[in-house]
């Protein structure tokens, strides 16, 4: 029988599964902070790059495999989508999950981007397995920047049903982020990480709409972003992606058009599950899919430019340099939004 894990010890011992390009620079700071660390990924080069340059972190790959996990007392998994994490945890046909592994009251910690639903059925799940009582938290990530998850300052956005086990994995999230949410119970970190997508991607199509009209009209793209981010519509594409890597055509970004799509199809699930009727999901989705048709798989989200470029018969003019924002800008902008 599996060890039990103490429902009231602090945790020492963490799994982490994924290390893509957030998971990777997150997973980072929890050797740096004192925590043993236990990695894998797909690719085993990752986990064999993290135990060579991080202390006290050891590559499931390269020692037990899945039992690698048996110790820990908290497994935090950051992959493509939900059903890659079930896949992860209870195993499919073809090979066993980590779960039957794991002892008793271990906390499993989602952080992908997965549907709010499928992740309140793998509670219901790990709660029932044979191994009993895994608790399963979903903390899905969002950042006031890109790349903000390399610094340590990214925010997630929490999903408990027990406050017993938010305050036990809360030092360890404080380690990843600088921004910390409980939303409510599980699934309540899915569900607002549905809908701050939805909001992003709106603007998207919005941007894209209004750039690629602008152009036509004689407006210069550039200065179209300069206006609207000192104007009532900045957004986030405005002041960081769509500035930095889309316009100058860079497509870096680091989040994939592939995972938005799928995030707006959980938006729309999101959205009938509610009983709220909208077209808007389905617009949104429409005119990301086309873009994402054109491009080579795995491309970068703000390569969904290239569709509205397609549909306009226009090529957007390319930013040679991308300029800083002005200090004053965001100082100006906080004693205006501080006002009393």
């Amino acid at each position: 029988m599996n060890e039990v894990s103490s429902t009231s010890s602090p945790i020492k011992t963490v799994g982490y599964i994924g290390l893509g390009n957030a998971g990777f620079s997150m997973a980072s700071s929890l050797p740096r902070h004192g925590f043993h660390l236990v990695v894998h990924d797909a690719d085993a080069s990752k986990a064999a790059r993290a135990a060579k340059e991080w202390p006290n972190t050891v590559s499931a790959s390269s020692s037990d495999g899945n039992s690698a996990f048996r110790n820990c007392d908290m497994v935090i998994t950051m992959l493509p989508h939900g059903k890659i994490v079930r896949e992860v945890l209870l195993g499919n046909s073809e090979s066993e999950g980590i779960a039957k592994f794991l002892k008793h009251g271990t906390i499993i910690v989602d952080t992908s981007s997965s549907s709010p639903f499928d992740t309140r059925a793998l509670g219901k799940e790990l709660e029932q397995s044979e191994q009993g009582s895994l608790r399963l938290v979903d903390s899905p990530i969002t950042q006031t920047y890109m790349h903000a998850t390399d610094a340590g300052e990214s925010t997630l956005m929490v999903g408990s049903d027990s406050e017993e086990v938010y305050s036990r994995i809360k030092p360890v999230l404080q380690c990843m982020a600088r921004y910390i949410f409980h939303m409510g119970p599980l699934g309540a970190g899915h569900a607002m990480k549905t809908l701050n997508n939805y909001i992003m991607a709106s603007s998207i199509v919005a941007l894209n709409d209004s750039l690629v009209t602008g152009q036509k009209f004689g407006l210069d793209p550039q200065k179209m972003i300069d206006v609207l981010n000192v104007g009532t519509g900045v957004n986030f594409p405005t002041l960081d992606t769509w500035r930095r890597d889309g316009l100058t055509r860079n497509f870096a970004s680091g989040f994939g058009l592939g995972l938005l799509v799928k995030d707006i199809g959980i938006t729309k699930d999101f959205m009938e599950y509610n009983d709220f009727e909208t077209e808007l999901p389905d617009l949104i989705k429409k005119y990301l899919s086309f873009s994402y048709n054109l491009v080579e798989p795995g491309a970068d989200h703000t390569e969904a430019l290239k569709g509205w470029e397609k549909r306009s018969g226009v090529q957007l003019k390319e930013t040679k340099k991308v300029t800083n924002i002005p200090r004053e800008d965001f100082e100006q902008r906080l004693k205006g939004l501080n006002r009393s």
